[in-house]
């Protein structure tokens, strides 16, 4: 959520950043702004009005004191009058103040200066590709034929237990499910993310803490009966557990990861593009959570980068990175990276990644800051990323290792699986 302190200081700067999603921003930044100096002039007015009840109650009790009833009476009807017309003055403000939040959190973030302009995916900027792309033998096969082949991912049988979208892993690939969570996490532990396991579902104000509601709310899965939510990544409820704190210096940075099934309802998704692993309902993802000092998020985010990266090349997965641009850019996003993993089989590329910094978006909305060396109190940055998510990872892994004599693992993981092959 913006800072309205920061809309009033660079509503034009904003105004302008935010055409780069194509929002239009001048109607609802000046609507902000109306609102923030009804609610300021109200609680002006509130705060004169409880003074002056706060004085004359003093001034009657006073009276009554030296015997003075009939001017005692003529000031309690004054403060009968007062205390009415702070009701009224308190009901404006807390109406104010809701009218304010609910348009707040219909604003995106204002992207970072280095996001292109752009309305879709075809519009975002490549930055950085490597990797060789396998040359693959005739009759090669896309995962979804390979998992069925080799009887290692039964889609049918999720379908018969849950429906589309929930696959079942079985045995070698059931193994490697496993062995690319814990390789991920021992990967996140060298880099010094310290490990939580996490609660899968979250109440309402963590889904607005960081900025899932009311934004995607359709594509949650909702408990209406707890009025609970099945968590879409781990983002969630890892950086709700610093909502409403107020850190210091040596605290930081902070640095999480965590393992967790995550559940999206991916509603309107159809076509031969999400067949198999390409999109799924509940999957299986690492991710990564760093709070960091504003002067030193974005050295941060490159070191994600490179830490996904890292995962990549020791995998030899062909990837590249594209910056997204504004039209593409998530919701709460100020700038984030997209690692992709090439098909072969499909020829097409697959989203494995997205790496992001909120900047201030996501602090303001749970109220997460730290005071300085100087003892000022500041919001701070959140940033995060999927290190990795796991359903378009195994699909690259199926189809670029693919042979003639059954799928080779990537030698990274036969420590973790126990197998070389699956045949």
């Amino acid at each position: 959520m913006l800072q309205v302190s920061n809309i009033r200081a660079n509503k034009e700067a904003y105004i302008n950043a935010l055409k780069k999603r194509n929002f239009e921003a001048e109607g609802i930044l000046e609507e902000v702004l109306q609102l923030d100096e009804t609610r300021r002039s109200t609680q002006t007015q509130l705060d004169e009005t409880l003074a002056e009840a706060n004085q004359l109650s003093k001034e009657i009790g006073l009276l009554f004191k030296t015997g003075e009833h009939m001017k005692a009476g003529v000031l309690k009807e004054k403060s009968a009058k007062l205390k009415e017309s702070s009701k009224t003055l308190s009901e404006t403000l807390n109406d104010t103040i809701l009218k304010l939040d609910q348009l707040l959190y219909t604003i995106p973030n204002v992207p970072h200066d280095s996001v292109p302009a752009g309305v879709s995916e075809e519009d975002n900027e490549e930055v950085f590709q490597a990797g060789e792309i396998p040359t693959l033998a005739e009759g090669s096969l896309p995962h979804w034929e390979l998992a069925k082949k080799y009887d290692i991912i039964d889609f049918e049988l999720g379908n018969k237990i849950t429906g589309a979208g929930f696959p079942v892993y079985k045995g070698k690939g059931s193994r490697l499910q496993r062995a690319l969570i814990t390789y991920f996490l021992d990967k996140a532990a060298e880099a010094g993310y310290k490990e939580y396991q996490l609660p899968l579902l979250v109440n309402e104000a963590s889904g607005f803490g960081t900025g899932q509601l009311p934004d995607k709310e359709g594509q949650m899965y909702h408990v209406t009966e707890d009025d609970l939510y099945l968590i879409p990544t781990a983002e969630v409820p890892m950086t709700n557990m610093f909502r409403d704190m107020m850190l210091t210096d040596v605290d930081l940075p902070i640095t999480c990861t965590g393992y967790t099934p995550c559940f999206r309802r991916e509603a309107g998704s159809y076509g031969a593009h999400v067949r198999g692993l390409n999109r799924l309902h509940q999957f299986d993802k690492v991710e990564l959570v760093r709070l960091e000092k504003p002067e030193e998020s974005y050295a941060a985010l490159e070191g994600m980068v490179e830490h996904v990266k890292d995962l990549l090349e020791e995998l030899k997965l062909p990837y590249r990175i594209l910056r997204l641009c504004g039209g593409d850019l998530g919701f709460t996003s100020a700038l984030t990276y997209d690692f992709e993993v090439f098909s072969t089989a499909q020829d097409r590329w697959l989203e494995i990644s997205s790496v992001s910094n909120f900047e201030t978006f996501q602090a303001n909305r749970l109220k997460l800051r730290y005071k300085d060396s100087e003892g000022k109190k500041q919001l701070l940055h959140t940033l995060n990323g999927s290190a990795l998510a796991l359903p378009r990872v195994l699909a690259g892994i199926l189809e670029n290792y693919q042979t003639p004599q059954g799928i080779k693992v990537p030698e990274v993981l036969v420590k973790y699986t126990g197998f070389d092959v699956i045949d």
